[in-house]
């Protein structure tokens, strides 16, 4: 592994880090450590999915709790994180 790659914990191999850490928190100072450009971008994707399909708004506190527990389940431990079931959409509680 080289200065400009990391090790990464999601896709267990060695990749280039994100340019900056995507949070000004603990976690985001982790998801610079520890998950590879390419890893993020496609949370991202996925991360659009949750926010368009269960209609969140980031700026409320529980809308970003929930964004936060799929990161660590998805980048840190392993899971593929919540299911977008599209015959549910519009009438799931989350």
């Amino acid at each position: 592994m080289s200065s400009d790659t990391i090790h990464c914990r999601r896709c267990d191999q060695d990749r280039p880090p994100l340019g900056k850490a995507p949070f000004r928190t603990d976690l985001g100072e982790r998801i610079l450590r520890e998950i590879c450009g390419q890893c993020w971008q496609e949370w991202l994707q996925h991360q659009t999915l949750l926010i368009n399909h269960y209609g969140l708004d980031p700026r409320d506190k529980a809308a970003r709790s929930f964004l936060y527990e799929q990161i660590e389940q998805v980048l840190f431990d392993g899971d593929s994180g919540k299911e977008i079931d599209t015959s549910q959409q519009g009438s799931i509680e989350w």
